[in-house]
């Protein structure tokens, strides 16, 4: 039997499951589906089509899913990409239309979030954030050369009935916010759109978890450094400060292209989703406020870190004068005496030793005194 074309196994399906019912029905056993060619690369986390919020059985390649969809003209295909390089995304890029410039920087990563149009295509960045808490890899007090927020990156690409998302890091997996759609077919039938804001939602609400993480640990580190017996340095705040440079980075670009989505930008993002993204536009406001907070509490702390090291050191200072001051006496008492000279006051008195030692006593108990209740000592 010839091998059969993905295009023509697609089209089969229909009356395959229509075969099996009947068989079901006559108790003869059900027809077998041929699979398709071409299993998904590595790098395709999945690859599903969705029709009226329902996603059909079986597994799919990026042509026989487009090919579907197209065919019905309803419902929309979902590639979850992973990591891709150049060759592999080229493919998909084909099928789909997508623009090189914007396949390029899906490619090569490391982009500002953003929000860009091509022809009928949108293309959005979004950043990840993952916070290393004490469950992570952090040790309790970070180091210049650890990460206490660690970045990674989604792009999205969003047509009439497709939506391609590409990501870059091991913590911004996306099986929990497919699986949450999925469970919310009213939800996941609003199209492409529904996809993009179930991603950007995902992404503000990480947002709020490591603004608040972060938040707990501000507040220690604000308690340490104004105790009385604070051992809080400037490096240790350095590091928090900037990683939360490295977290304002990732939100507040991404107020802009939010907002454009919640204001109509597109025609691919319908009436009933641009509500959605005002809730979200709403959360991402409210951490990029917060997070630019941290930083000027944060710069707050190390004036006051310095402030109180530079007040250490003039009280050490001040001990270390008022200690010479005090040495001064016996030491300028004994270089007198220890000139010599014939005719020196009480040389032959018998009780001479004993008065000079008792005056260096009297002078340095004196200025201990005058010290103490200025609180040099």
């Amino acid at each position: 039997m010839p091998a059969l074309s993905v295009p023509a196994l697609a089209s089969l399906r229909p009356a395959i499951r229509a075969a099996g019912s009947r068989a079901r029905l006559s108790g003869r056993p059900a027809p077998v589906a041929p699979k398709l060619r071409g299993p998904l690369s590595e790098h395709i986390v999945d690859c599903a089509v969705y029709v009226d919020g329902f996603r059909l059985p079986g597994r799919w390649t990026h042509d026989a899913a487009l090919a579907e969809v197209r065919r019905r003209d309803d419902g929309f295909v979902w590639i979850g990409l992973h990591e891709p390089d150049g060759d592999q995304i080229t493919g998909i890029a084909d099928a789909f239309g997508l623009h090189e410039l914007a396949v390029e920087d899906a490619v090569h990563a490391h982009q500002r979030p953003k929000l860009e149009r091509y022809d009928d295509t949108l293309f959005m960045v979004l950043k990840t954030v993952c916070y290393l808490g004490p469950a992570g890899q952090r040790p309790a007090e970070p180091t210049a050369a650890h990460e206490i927020v660690e970045t990674g990156e989604i792009m999205a690409f969003v047509g009439r009935d497709f939506v391609v998302t590409v990501r870059h890091g091991n913590h911004s997996g996306l099986h929990d916010v497919r699986r949450r759609l999925e469970a919310d077919p009213e939800q996941l039938a609003l199209g492409p759109a529904a996809v993009l804001h179930a991603v950007a939602d995902r992404v503000v609400d990480t947002y709020l978890d490591v603004t608040e993480a972060i938040e707990d640990d501000i507040d220690g580190m604000e308690a340490e450094v104004f105790s009385p017996r604070s051992t809080m340095d400037a490096e240790q705040i350095y590091v928090m400060k900037r990683e939360v440079l490295e977290l304002r980075r990732a939100v507040q670009p991404l107020v802009g292209p939010v907002r454009k989505l919640a204001e109509g930008y597109s025609a691919l993002v319908p009436h009933e989703v641009r509500s959605y993204f005002r809730d979200v536009d709403d959360h991402l406001t409210t951490v990029a406020e917060r997070v630019g907070g941290f930083n000027e509490l944060l710069t707050t702390l190390v004036d006051a870190v310095l402030a109180k090291i530079t007040m250490r050191q003039n009280g050490d200072v001040r001990k270390i004068t008022a200690y010479a001051a005090m040495i001064s006496v016996p030491t300028m008492v004994a270089g007198l005496y220890g000139m010599n000279f014939t005719h020196m006051p009480e040389l032959e008195w018998r009780y001479g030793y004993p008065l000079v030692l008792a005056v260096i006593a009297t002078l340095c108990l004196t200025l201990f005194r005058v010290f103490r209740r200025n609180q040099w000592l």
